[in-house]
């Protein structure tokens, strides 16, 4: 088969494109989800009971009336828990120091930016690299999350602040007043129009979640880092915000007598340079802080802070509202929340969250009956059965309180193993798919490779061996060993990957194009030895350094398409405008039909020898600490790269093809 290097090399790229998309896929672990549908209302797990039935079948109470959300973008620990909390938030110093509080150093999993960091507070699960790509445009939430299940319960919600959340939330607040945040330099105003709704909205009581989202600070940070001193104004501003919302909920507890809640988070930290995505300390270090007259401090008594997950939010805000857990959370309840609460309570908080917790692993897991959290869970499940029964019948005695420590430790333990084992679930790889992608990309370049002394010689066309191995004993054998390895790998009760389960006429097809390049790389190869010839050669992976800005010059308001593109285009404009530039180049050259083809053809080379190289050393160093920091932006990258690289060798092709009509004898050149 007969076919010019230039549609031949289009043709590889774009092959090589579906090989990088698959590796990717399983690359790229697929998020913990619940097989249950969003609109099957369960019944929340009864407390459990050995030999009697507890008549305890309902969700507790809520814990809190009115919950105010205060979330401070970029807001980073040390700005609240450091030296300039001390000195510029002395209000939020007290209250975490002396006052009704329980303060954390929450842990945000990169990707460290405004979307899926709202996504995991919300709903408890960890967002993946592709939510990077989406923070430019949030869809809505379609995952179980606190605020549906807030809508549900009639809570009335009200929202000021930044509009990812009126996109990831449609139709759920009350009252909202969405601010953009791609004006970065603007950090005084946008602040402004969320604090001017705060004294009329304080003042009313027909309100239960009120969430703020402050963006100023984080607009500082992208204009001049942690260390101007706009960031202690602003702290100094959100500290003031703080303690008027304080007092006006301590105001409301005196006439309704029911506590009510506060929360100051972040989304994520910032870094020294002021930008934030990747996973350094700074960036995934942020803090929470939960106040309330329900945490009043006794004489003595000292609270250090904790380090917990990010995710627990949700599961913690989901008891204290008294709504179902979100389906989805891979967190845990935050015990100090309850720990004042009666024993009997408390258990009935862990149970509801440890079922949760193993209703998703038993899911996700086909192992999960050997999950050491599961067993765990069984045990205090078990225990906890024993205690109620001795509680129900009202024995009051050292052995039940003895019993009861020892379930809520048993709890505990089992909140914590299950939350581990979940969110190490998601960091698995699907190494079939991996294996598959790499297979394609690596044979496409060789045959690249091997293709390239036909194209030195200044063929026009290249002799390219595919219609012939198709119908050989060959193509038929590894055909058949391939299925055979998709079979095995798919009827594996301990694995599961994309390809299986995609409809087997599409997984068909993957075998057939594998096989397909195999043969056509070792037809080649033969004839490369056959013929004496031997291939002789010549001679800021951070996704917070790109340049969004870039997408919106020209735009007065968000366009996805245009934004996109622009994006883009910004990021790779060298390689765009090297190969335009050949491409002028070569188009005036006379022999340019030619010469345009082994353009096209050397472009798709250079191109894909790092891709194979970038996709063997990400699958050796999959374990390594700065796989998720610094490989996996790479590989992203690179990816990129590719797909541009397909679209420029289709249009060198086009050129060519649109260019005048040449002759081609069956010799080794054109005339």
């Amino acid at each position: 088969m007969r076919l010019g290097s230039g549609a031949f090399a289009a043709t590889c790229v774009a092959i090589e494109v579906v090989g990088v998309a698959i590796f990717l896929r399983g690359f790229f672990p697929a998020p913990v989800r619940s097989s249950r549908t969003e609109d099957k209302l369960e019944p929340p797990a009864p407390e459990p009971a050995a030999g009697t039935s507890s008549n305890w079948t309902k969700l507790p109470p809520p814990l809190f009336s009115k919950a105010v959300i205060v979330l401070i973008d970029a807001l980073r620990d040390d700005f609240v828990f450091g030296s300039k909390g001390v000195k510029y938030m002395p209000y939020t110093t007290y209250l975490v120091e002396k006052g009704a509080s329980h303060s954390f150093v929450a842990e945000a999993k990169p990707p460290t930016v405004t979307m899926p960091r709202i996504k995991a507070l919300m709903t408890g699960s960890l967002p993946g690299f592709v939510d990077v790509i989406r923070n430019l445009n949030s869809p809505e939430l379609l995952e179980d999350n606190v605020i549906r299940q807030a809508k549900a319960a009639g809570k009335r919600i009200i929202f000021y602040g930044d509009e990812t959340w009126v996109k990831l939330f449609p139709k759920h607040f009350m009252e909202y007043d969405g601010t953009t945040s791609f004006f970065v330099s603007d950090y005084t105003e946008v602040d402004n129009n969320v604090t001017r709704h705060l004294d009329r909205v304080l003042k009313r009581g027909d309100w239960d979640i009120l969430i703020l989202h402050y963006l100023g600070l984080d607009h500082i940070g992208h204009i001049s880092g942690p260390n101007n001193p706009l960031i202690g104004h602003k702290l100094r501003e959100m500290d003031s915000i703080l303690m008027k919302i304080h007092a006006s909920l301590l105001s409301k507890e005196r006439e309704t007598l029911s506590p009510n809640l506060l929360v100051l988070c972040g989304d994520h930290g910032m870094s020294e340079s002021g930008s934030h995505g990747a996973s350094s300390k700074e960036e995934v270090s942020t803090p929470l802080i939960l106040i309330s007259s329900a945490f009043e401090r006794r004489p003595g008594d000292i609270r250090h802070t904790k380090h917990v997950q990010q995710t627990d939010l949700a599961a913690t805000l989901a008891i204290g509202l008294g709504l179902p857990i979100p389906k989805d959370s891979v967190g845990s309840l935050l015990f100090p929340v309850v720990e004042g609460k009666p024993i009997r309570e408390q258990l009935r908080f862990l149970h509801l969250n440890t079922v949760q917790l193993s209703k998703l692993l038993q899911e996700n897991v086909p192992s999960y009956e050997k999950d050491p959290g599961f067993e765990q869970f069984k045990m205090a499940e078990r225990l906890h059965g024993n205690w109620v029964k001795l509680h129900l019948e009202e024995n009051n005695s050292d052995v039940l309180i003895g019993l009861g420590t020892k379930v809520l430790r048993q709890y505990l333990g089992a909140l914590k193993t299950l939350s581990l084992s979940l969110s190490t679930q998601v960091a698995q790889y699907d190494i079939y798919s991996m294996a598959v992608g790499t297979v394609v990309v690596l044979e496409v370049l060789t045959l690249l490779l091997l293709s390239t002394p036909q194209v030195l010689h200044r063929r026009a066309d290249l002799d390219v061996a595919l219609s012939s191995p198709v119908f050989s004993l060959l193509f038929y054998l590894i055909f058949l060993v391939l299925s055979a390895i998709h079979v095995v790998v798919c009827t594996s009760a301990e694995n599961s990957c994309y390809l299986c389960s995609l409809p087997w006429l599409a997984a068909v097809g993957v075998i057939v194009l594998v096989a397909m390049l195999l043969c056509a790389v070792v037809s080649a190869l033969a004839r490369t030895v056959i013929n004496g010839t031997l291939l002789r050669k010549g001679n800021s992976n951070n996704i917070a350094t790109i340049d969004v800005s870039a997408g919106f010059v020209g735009l007065d308001t968000y366009m996805e398409v245009p934004a996109t593109f622009l994006t883009v285009f910004g990021t790779y404009v060298g390689p765009v405008l090297w190969a335009s530039h050949l491409a002028h180049f070569l188009s005036s050259e006379t022999s340019s039909g030619s010469a345009l083809r082994c353009a096209c053809f050397c472009y798709a080379l250079i191109c894909s020898v790092p891709v194979a190289t970038y996709i063997i050393l990400v699958t050796s160093l999959r374990y390594h600490l700065f796989i998720w920091s610094v490989f996996s932006p790479k590989l992203l990258y690179e990816g990129m790269h590719l797909l541009i690289t397909a679209a420029l060798c289709v249009l060198f092709t086009a050129m060519d093809q649109s260019g005048p009509t040449r002759v081609c004898l069956k010799t080794d050149t054109c005339s």
